[in-house]
């Protein structure tokens, strides 16, 4: 996503020079997402910008959708992937899936064509909060409770502090991860001696799959 200083922008848009800028936001001719601009302004495809009226650049609309991705679907849009979610997924733009979940597992996947909400999701230094609900196949105990919540050493290097709680079920957890190791879970339960009989996915942020059946999809207006 671009990202211009107002003035910087107005002189390539309107081709007109600095002076002439400065002139028009002096006068309050410039509105920026329908407020008076002023020349320390900065202006991204998100932003509206107006001059005497007319529209210079419109907000671009970005997409957002949760989708329920069923077991042995692959989190991808590529065609040439077999089980790819297209089989299931249409959409009139091209979106990305945020992240991966594996095809053997289910539930909340977000797709979007914004670049920057993208990045925000997925990089780690953001602490995106990833919720699951995992079924093992024996009974869970205190003591690999104390060591999913403290961390595993997977794939050379431990994980991250998690929230981890004990469900109804003697063999069903909650993890909450802010991280995402390829197939951190299921690696994470086999080095304490247990396999992973069926894991959902069931909160990204503030979002959740709540009322959605496997397959289905929906826009949603995005908050993390």
């Amino acid at each position: 996503m671009f990202s211009l200083k107002l003035r910087t922008f107005l002189v390539k848009n309107l081709k007109i020079s600095n002076q002439e800028v400065a002139q028009l936001l002096v006068q309050n001719r410039v509105l920026l997402n329908g407020n008076s601009a002023n020349g320390s302004d900065s202006v991204s495809e998100k932003d509206e910008v107006c001059v005497d009226g007319k529209t210079v650049q419109e907000k671009k609309k970005y997409s957002y959708i949760r989708f329920y991705k069923p077991r042995g679907i692959e989190s991808t849009l590529n065609k040439n992937i077999p089980d790819n979610l297209t089989i299931l997924f249409k959409h009139p733009k091209k979106l990305y899936p945020i992240g991966r979940l594996d095809k053997e597992s289910e539930g909340l996947l977000l797709l979007t064509d914004d670049g920057a909400f993208y990045k925000q999701v997925t990089q780690s230094n953001n602490k995106v909060e990833k919720e699951y609900l995992v079924s093992v196949n024996k009974i869970i105990t205190k003591e690999f409770l104390a060591t999913m919540r403290k961390g595993v050493v997977i794939m050379g290097r431990k994980t991250k502090l998690a929230k981890v709680e004990e469900c109804n079920s003697k063999n069903t957890f909650s993890i909450i991860l802010t991280e995402g190791m390829n197939r951190q879970i299921r690696r994470m339960c086999y080095k304490l001696g247990y396999d992973v009989l069926r894991l959902i996915r069931i909160r990204i942020g503030n979002t959740n799959c709540k009322n959605l059946k496997e397959g289905e999809w929906e826009d949603i207006v995005m908050h993390l």
